[in-house]
């Protein structure tokens, strides 16, 4: 009778507690929700971050405002939702260099696992390598061909030191065992720049930037970094597909809430997020910028970051990569 009793006492209690937490998300939200970018307005990130609360704004019937915090690698504004308060109020739209930033900074002042809770990834979004036509470089094989005549001499723009272009063109170094010099810039419209100028050999563009140079044949596609076309680049074939094995570099824009937040709301932002990314609207604004939607749960979201900053801390350290 004894554990009849404890039995039936931790019952209730667990009742109790998903009671409460419905009841939290039945109210939520009931003031203004703050996505904080940890990156400067205009670019992928922030215009991801814009859809998503203008379409949580409508549905709550509350506002949700974008709020731009950048600086040291995006790790300004990551810190600031690490510590804030647990509630739903403030959220993150991160990228990709979520899962760089262990890797790149030793002494972050905060736990990139621990610290937050996964809620849902919004969009995949491939690496375009990309040539000037007139160089004389058809496919990805004769970039190869290319960087290992001329050890050193390949340049590759990127968006600056541990930015995802910087990082997928050194994956892209390890896997094919060739020396390419990477050149950092101030963004990826200067990298298309640079390339179109002549100042550099390729670079690892994502789609939004070249789309446009794309077209007017300014630039030339060689491949895309995923392991799958890439739907606004249908013609243009994956690095696997032609030959680079194990290349696989993917470009995201997810959301992530301080830890412990609560169950519920984290799955009920999950949910209409999900909700969005089917909506034909803003499926159709996605594949315009080059990205596929995603809109998945809070536990695979919660793997795949998990797998995807496990995969470029190893990278970072093999390709010998430290930020001054």
């Amino acid at each position: 009778m004894k554990g009849f009793r404890l039995a039936a006492a931790m019952a209730v209690l667990g009742w109790g507690c998903v009671a409460a937490h419905q009841a939290v998300a039945q109210k939520f939200p009931d003031k203004t929700v703050r996505i904080v970018v940890p990156f400067t307005p205009g670019g992928g990130t922030d215009v991801f971050a814009r859809i998503l609360a203008q379409r949580l704004s409508e549905v709550y019937g509350q506002q949700f405002i974008v709020d731009n915090r950048p600086g040291a690698g995006s790790t300004i504004g990551t810190e600031f939702v690490a510590r804030s308060p647990a509630d739903g109020y403030t959220l993150l739209m991160t990228s990709a260099s979520f899962a760089f930033t262990p890797g790149l900074y030793p002494k972050l002042r905060y736990d990139s696992l621990k610290d937050f809770t996964a809620v849902s990834q919004m969009v995949r979004v491939p690496h375009v390598i990309t040539v000037l036509p007139t160089l004389p470089v058809k496919d990805i094989q004769d970039l190869v061909r290319l960087a290992r005549a001329q050890p050193g001499q390949v340049l590759y723009a990127s968006a600056g030191p541990g930015s995802a272009m910087h990082l997928a063109g050194a994956l892209f170094a390890v896997v094919t065992k060739t020396q390419l010099a990477h050149v950092p810039y101030k963004g990826g419209p200067q990298t298309a720049t640079a390339v179109m100028s002549g100042e550099a050999t390729t670079a690892f563009n994502t789609p939004e930037t070249i789309m446009g140079l794309l077209r007017a044949k300014r630039l030339r596609a060689l491949a895309v970094s995923t392991r799958e076309r890439a739907p606004a680049l249908p013609d243009v074939p994956t690095a696997i597909e032609a030959g680079i094995k194990d290349y696989e570099a993917i470009g995201w824009f997810g959301m992530l809430a301080p830890s412990n937040t609560p169950g519920a709301i984290v799955e009920q932002i999950s949910g209409e997020i999900a909700k969005a990314m089917a909506l034909p609207a803003i499926r159709e604004r996605a594949l315009q910028e080059g990205a596929t939607p995603v809109g998945n749960t809070p536990a695979q979201f919660d793997k795949f970051v998990r797998d995807e900053i496990s995969k470029w801390t190893k990278i970072i350290r093999d390709a010998g990569i430290k930020l001054e």
